[in-house]
């Protein structure tokens, strides 16, 4: 398995010959190395609708026919666009042909803002508990702290968790820290900081609160080999 981090929140999963993407939030995203064009996908899975996270996946999923997975009201509301979805929730988890998908809670919000000012609910944020050939990856999505972190890291072997540490939305790196240590995962990604000045962090500073070999600052278009 070979995950790779391209920037903000986007995270590409390939394995078992198959290609997924996390958030694959691409055009406007000023920390990606991705060009929209050669993105390939087999499948995408959503933490929740905000638009840096939702991002091309419409674009994407038409012109790949991709699967995209997400929440019900999300699912929804992308299928009404032509795109093939599976809606999920909270707590449920599908076994598909490129591997089992389970949604967490997070501690966030999640809607589409229109251009008339209005504000379409998307329903509730989640995270991602994605697993394949016998390995665990953990995208906390946008999300503050909660203690039933602990909860997941005790039910969970996770490999490679992925936490958002830009502060202002989500988790500033001190909880993002100890949300690392109550996961217990084997390797810790920061991600969403940088791409707006809101969300400005050091993500070596963030690995220095880690336990030694913990934490890894990837850059966008680096990899980990599981």
């Amino acid at each position: 398995m070979k995950i790779t981090y391209h920037g903000h929140s986007v995270v590409k999963i390939e394995t078992n010959g198959k290609t997924i993407l996390i958030d694959p939030f691409i055009t406007g995203n000023s920390t990606t190395d991705l060009k929209l064009e050669e993105v390939k996908a087999d499948a995408i899975l959503l933490t929740h609708g905000h638009g840096d996270h939702v991002g091309d996946t419409v674009q994407l999923a038409k012109k790949n026919n991709a699967l995209v997975v997400a929440t019900f009201e999300l699912a929804t509301y992308l299928g009404w666009q032509g795109v093939n979805t599976y809606g999920m929730n909270i707590g449920g988890a599908h076994e598909f042909d490129f591997g089992k998908v389970k949604l967490t809670q997070a501690f966030h919000s999640s809607g589409y803002v229109t251009e008339d000012n209005q504000i379409i609910y998307l329903g509730m944020p989640t995270g991602i508990l994605f697993t394949a050939e016998g390995k665990t990856i953990y995208h906390a999505g946008d999300t503050g702290l909660f203690s039933d972190m602990k909860l997941i890291g005790e039910r969970n072997q996770i490999d490679v968790a992925f936490l958002p540490i830009g502060d202002s939305f989500t988790m500033g790196p001190e909880d993002a820290a100890l949300a690392a240590e109550w996961l217990r995962a084997k390797t810790v990604v920061p991600i969403h900081y940088n791409t707006f000045p809101p969300i400005a962090q050091d993500p070596e500073k963030f690995v220095a609160l880690l336990p030694d070999g913990v934490g890894r600052a990837l850059k966008p278009g680096e990899s980990i080999e599981l």
